[in-house]
């Protein structure tokens, strides 16, 4: 994934595209932030933990941006974002993870009380392949 995203930061840079530069070029700062604290180099899977903090930023940016009336921060936002999501597995469709949560809630045989226990289920398993409020959110919907 490392060695992907390195690559996509060089061709980027002999292409001249300097937001999309400028975006991996800040990817990549935090991976190795995350790696500096965390005192070893990251797996795949820390590095798509990392890729979806960033996203998730730039989608609460993207709301105060809106709260400014910047659509130009907006626009710049939403682009990073399409790069971003470009690293991370194909995520899981609507249908996907509404079956997923009502296989999960029948398996634990679970109530709304336990609404915890389910998330703690799923979460591994959607892992990079959809947002924890997405899969919050379906999980609230199959107790309705």
């Amino acid at each position: 994934m490392l060695a992907q995203l390195q690559s996509d930061m060089k061709l980027a840079l002999k292409a001249g595209e300097k937001q999309k530069l400028s975006t991996i070029r800040m990817l990549l700062s935090a991976i190795k932030n995350e790696a500096i604290e965390k005192r070893k180099e990251l797996t795949d899977e820390e590095i798509l933990t990392v890729i979806q903090r960033e996203i998730k930023q730039r989608r609460n940016a993207i709301e105060e941006f809106k709260k400014g009336n910047r659509t130009d921060l907006m626009a710049e936002s939403e682009t990073e974002i399409a790069w971003l999501e470009a690293y991370l597995p194909a995520q899981l469709s609507d249908n996907e993870l509404d079956a997923l949560v009502r296989q999960v809630v029948a398996d634990l045989n679970a109530t709304p009380a336990e609404f915890g226990k389910v998330m703690g289920k799923l979460m591994p398993l959607v892992k990079g392949k959809a947002d924890g409020t997405r899969v919050q959110a379906a999980v609230k919907n199959s107790f309705k």
